[in-house]
């Protein structure tokens, strides 16, 4: 998910291959990042973000408002390359595989300090591994959703994990194992959950102290107060006001972020955000409403539109209704379902249907698949031939939050709700606040259906339907409980560890075509190009086909 001025023509990533020895060259500090306004700028900028940060402890974190605020503060090993989805160094100036894609050598940054003045260092990297891969049962059943997606266990199931240890070659060069060659490494390891944090603070903050509290989950101290290595660092979160300051680090290793304060004011309505952007108060938003484009761009304002790297779904769960586990019941939703309407009323231009869960511009896209079209009828049948008629759906939405994929959850879901009523399925309502108990109420299987959706995180077939269904266990989709779910996570597993591109890419459209025509673990529903809409004074802003930008290169003239 990446994307550039909006007059630049945009290129994703090329395929992810898995290269067996990689060497990565540039320096990030030598990047200039350079916005000259030529004029005063402000020493604050200020962007309205859609909702409020889960956390401040990346690791635990799984949703986009969180990633936006600590993705400033924190660094990893492997970054990504402003304005692509290529990979770049970070923490790591160099990394090498051995033959056989098990073990992976990282040739550190030297003179990298955290903010508490401890050294980033091998022992820091194999200390913050090894506290991934140490979890307690509750944060394994959610909240280090991400570790399960790349790494498939924890430290109780050792031998099923991908991860296998992490040694201090010597100080600037740490070596993790893994178990099998993966077309995700080292490209996984720029996710924000796998950023770098100070050894010394996550033990003086019992940082994994997670506890479960009703049907969310309690976080510790440090989750409040993390210790990273980033341009910026956390200053201030303002709850009563709903504003997170976070303050210029003067130790930063590289350059320097170019403005000294960064606040994300949190405004959840969307109407909200345009007007003080138009007032002045903030300096852009992201997410602006698709019917807004045309007049935001009027007004003089930029707005960047990225490509489309993402999937709206509607997630089933047969564990919390068993009428779930017959396919012909899954498959009367999808027919149920006017896609073609919702994308042309209630998704932005350049929107499209999805035919499986990944876009088309992923590596392993089954292109012959002709996906499900919206047949009222049919879906009866299939409903009658299921013994389900009259079935009852308890189909949630989210609240207080847009997504790239999903600009107004409420107008998408009565949209969705409306096509499953007239078919004769009885809905029961259900919202909740995005941060506010829905995240957590999906992760705990509290729904029979929910809008959800994903933003890849880099170019990958795994990071998305591995993420999805990979992991039996874990999954929110609750594969356990149907008869294909070992077969597919075992599957999804096999493809990735295919070496050869050729035929990882061909194992993986076959996978595809299993999980639509066979599976169908939930429904995908489409892929939607998202913007982000910022002031003429603001200079330097990158965007990301990701939703990854950085705002350490930002100035906002006065």
């Amino acid at each position: 998910m990446k994307l550039t001025r909006k007059t630049t023509p945009v290129v994703l990533a090329t395929t992810l291959a898995l290269t067996l020895t990689a060497c990565a060259q540039s320096d990030r500090g030598s990047s200039s990042g350079s916005s000259s306004s030529g004029g005063a700028v402000k020493d604050t900028i200020t962007f309205g973000a859609a909702g409020a940060p889960e956390l401040f402890d990346p690791f635990y974190a799984t949703d986009g408002e969180t990633f936006r605020v600590t993705r400033q503060m924190m660094e990893g090993l492997v970054g990504i390359k402003p304005g692509t989805a290529d990979i770049e160094p970070e923490l790591a100036t160099s990394w090498e595989a051995s033959a056989d894609g098990k073990e992976w050598t990282f040739k550190l940054r030297d003179g990298v300090k955290f903010w508490d003045g401890e050294a980033f260092n091998a022992a820091a990297v194999c200390y913050n591994f090894e506290r991934m891969f140490d979890q307690n049962e509750v944060a394994q059943g959610g909240p280090a959703g991400y570790w399960a997606d790349v790494m498939g266990s924890f430290k109780t199931d050792a031998k099923n994990a991908l991860y296998q240890g992490c040694t201090a070659k010597d100080d600037m060069t740490a070596v993790i194992k893994i178990n099998r060659p993966t077309s995700k490494f080292p490209t996984a390891l720029s996710l924000d959950s796998f950023s770098m944090q100070s050894p010394k603070a996550l033990k003086d903050g019992d940082a994994n102290n997670v506890t479960k509290q009703g049907e969310g989950f309690g976080f510790p101290a440090y989750s409040k107060n993390p210790v990273g290595t980033g341009p910026y660092k956390l200053e201030k979160f303002d709850e009563a006001n709903k504003t997170v300051t976070l303050v210029r680090n003067d130790s930063y290793w590289g350059e320097k972020a170019k403005t000294a304060k960064l606040v994300f004011k949190i405004i959840p309505d969307e109407s909200t955000r345009r007007q003080e952007l138009e007032a002045g108060s903030i300096d852009g938003y992201d997410l602006p409403n698709p019917a807004d484009w045309k007049g935001l761009k009027d007004s003089g304002n930029q707005l960047l539109v990225r490509p489309a790297f993402n999937i709206l779904y509607m997630g089933l769960n047969p564990a919390k209704n068993p009428k779930l586990k017959d396919l012909k019941v899954r498959q009367a939703l999808y027919y149920a379902l006017n896609r073609d309407q919702l994308v042309k009323t209630q998704l932005p231009e350049g929107a499209t249907v999805a035919t499986q869960f990944m876009p088309p511009t992923v590596a392993g896209y089954n292109k012959s698949l002709a996906g499900y079209n919206y047949d009222p009828a049919k879906a009866k049948s299939l409903l009658k031939e299921a013994g389900a008629e009259g079935m009852t759906l308890t189909f949630a939405y989210p609240s207080e939050v847009s997504r790239p994929y999903m600009p107004d959850p409420q107008k998408i879901y009565e949209a969705l709700r409306s096509n499953l009523e007239a078919v004769g399925i009885k809905v029961n309502v259900v919202t909740k606040p995005w941060n506010g108990g829905y995240l957590d109420t999906v992760d705990n299987g509290g729904f029979d259906a929910w809008l959800l959706g994903w933003t890849g995180d880099y170019n990958s077939a795994d990071n998305f339907i591995g993420t999805f269904f990979g992991s039996l266990k874990t999954n929110d989709f609750h594969t356990s409980a149907t008869s294909y779910g070992a077969k597919l996570s075992q599957d999804l597993q096999a493809a990735d560890s295919i070496v050869d591109e050729g035929q990882r890419n061909a194992a993986y459209e076959k996978v595809n075509q299993e999980i639509m025509e066979q599976d169908l673990p939930g429904l995908a529903i489409s892929h939607s190009p998202p913007a982000l809409v910022v002031s003429a004074k603001l200079k330097g802003l990158v965007a990301s086909p990701l939703t990854a930008e950085t705002f350490s290169t930002v100035t906002v003239q006065k």
